[in-house]
């Protein structure tokens, strides 16, 4: 893969990957005749991942701000960043196992485009490591040592801000990849 088309680097899908995206736009899905359970079931699992994430980047403002008592928001960090990490992971599993092999065959002209979503996938198993790495810092550390604390949470801040740039755009592309997949070959093996 050229670096470009990194997931750290990466702007958009490339022209040639975005030909089914001209053909289907995102503000025409819900209303093709096509638009299926599991495409909108895809779009929930994209959206509960963003609230995820912005749910984490909430708290950790709110307790930064000394909006939130940090053990209540410990508590939070826990229950949301695990519930992250371990959906993210399992979504990419079935995704890399069972949907794009699916989907790669169906479209020769976007086909690479899900061996970039894979690479993504792998990209990404280091970024949710760091993020449960950095999540881990703060729920091991004692909040009471205030300014060591609140290295920590800086720490997980650029963390936060990493990840969600790169999880933004790897699910933006895959949107634009899949969705258009489903919407003009309906494959009876996905329903």
């Amino acid at each position: 893969m050229t670096p470009e088309l990194a997931l750290a680097n990466r702007k958009a899908l490339p022209d040639p990957l975005r030909v089914l995206i001209r053909e289907f736009p995102r503000d025409e899905w819900k209303t093709n005749p096509n638009y299926s359970q599991l495409i909108a079931f895809w779009l929930d699992r994209h959206l509960m991942f963003r609230r995820l994430l912005t749910q984490l980047n909430g708290d950790l403002e709110g307790v930064m701000d000394s909006n939130m008592d940090p053990e209540n928001y410990k508590r939070s960090l826990s229950r949301y960043g695990g519930m992250l990490i371990n959906q993210l992971h399992g979504h990419h599993q079935i995704e890399d196992a069972q949907y794009f092999p699916v989907m790669a065959k169906l479209d020769k002209r976007v086909s690479r485009g899900f061996d970039l979503l894979d690479s993504d996938h792998h990209a990404m198993d280091g970024l949710l490591a760091g993020l449960a790495g950095g999540a881990n810092d703060v729920l091991q550390f004692d909040a009471n040592k205030k300014a060591k604390f609140t290295d920590r949470l800086g720490d997980l801040h650029r963390i936060l801000d990493d990840f969600g740039k790169m999880l933004n755009r790897h699910l933006i592309d895959e949107e634009e990849l899949v969705v258009p997949v489903l919407l003009k070959y309906a494959p009876e093996q996905l329903r």
